[in-house]
């Protein structure tokens, strides 16, 4: 039985790195399925993204081993998964409902592979839904004064449930500037604007106020400088003035849901590469 693998690649561009690679791969039989590129001409960084197939008895030290005798010479920074492999997720919760209840039907539905190690809230509202799915939930409470704390036993649980990505599905709290940067580029958040547009608690009603045409989100990974993080996926709902404000909530909710649900997806099929501040995103 052939093994499945998702191969990814950043260096410098330059000349041979697709021929190098694929080389290395048609060493012991590897069979290329799905292979995307891109050459950034602002950053002059190389992306590639391979998933291939592998005889049977051919393990992840055999392919690492066969790669690295040609990284070097690119400067390459290699990451290899297995395509079965499941990204152990914390996804982190307030009160709304609309984004968690997208994210556990479609895992439910095998649309996303990511194993859902837990459920973490600052508030209690959303335990049954997590335990009707199935998840266990974790209630920690955060205060001015206990924020720290919070922070701690977050850190901890992450630790404990061996967290590789956590999922800011509208989570109303900030996290402290040495939280992102001890998990940078594991922690994902769903915005409910355009960033930088509309900030605040009632980005809707702003919207509304201001008669746009357009509503939309944001889903990004979480840095120290708030709402500026690396976006991920965006996209938008068009609404007019015939349209209440809860029409413009309703709409979206929806939008925030699957551009969540979606850079979710990607980012746990190893479809999203960093350049700088910004992202490469195969799809």
């Amino acid at each position: 039985m052939s093994c499945e693998w998702i191969l990814s690649v950043t260096c410098p561009d330059s000349t041979g790195i697709v021929h190098a690679v694929t080389g290395v791969l048609a060493g012991f039989g590897g069979n290329i399925t799905e292979s995307q590129q891109f050459s950034s001409p602002d950053s002059r960084q190389f992306f590639l993204r391979l998933q291939f197939s592998t005889p049977a008895g051919i393990s992840a030290t055999t392919v690492e081993d066969a790669l690295a005798e040609v990284a070097p010479r690119f400067a390459m920074t290699v990451s290899l998964q297995p395509v079965e492999k499941k990204t152990r997720t914390l996804i982190m919760v307030s009160k709304a409902a609309h984004c968690l209840n997208t994210l556990l039907f479609r895992h439910s539905a095998g649309q996303l592979p990511i194993d859902i190690v837990g459920i973490a809230g600052n508030h209690d509202d959303l335990r049954p839904l997590s335990e009707f799915h199935g998840h266990d939930f974790h209630h920690i409470p955060v205060t001015r004064d206990t924020k720290a704390d919070a922070e701690a036993r977050l850190s901890a649980l992450v630790d404990e449930l061996d967290v590789e990505l956590i999922v800011l599905a509208r989570y109303m709290q900030i996290l402290s500037p040495e939280l992102c940067d001890r998990l940078e580029g594991r922690v994902i958040n769903i915005h409910h604007s355009f960033l930088p547009s509309f900030k605040g608690a009632k980005p809707y009603h702003q919207a509304h106020a201001r008669g746009v045409k357009i509503i939309g989100a944001t889903a990004h990974y979480v840095t120290s400088d708030l709402d500026e993080g690396p976006i991920i996926e965006q996209d938008v709902a068009r609404v007019d003035h015939n349209q209440a404000t809860s029409d413009f909530v309703r709409h979206g909710q929806d939008v925030e849901a699957a551009v969540l649900a979606r850079a979710v997806a990607w980012h746990a099929e190893g479809r999203v590469l960093m350049d700088g501040h910004r992202t490469v995103v195969f799809d």
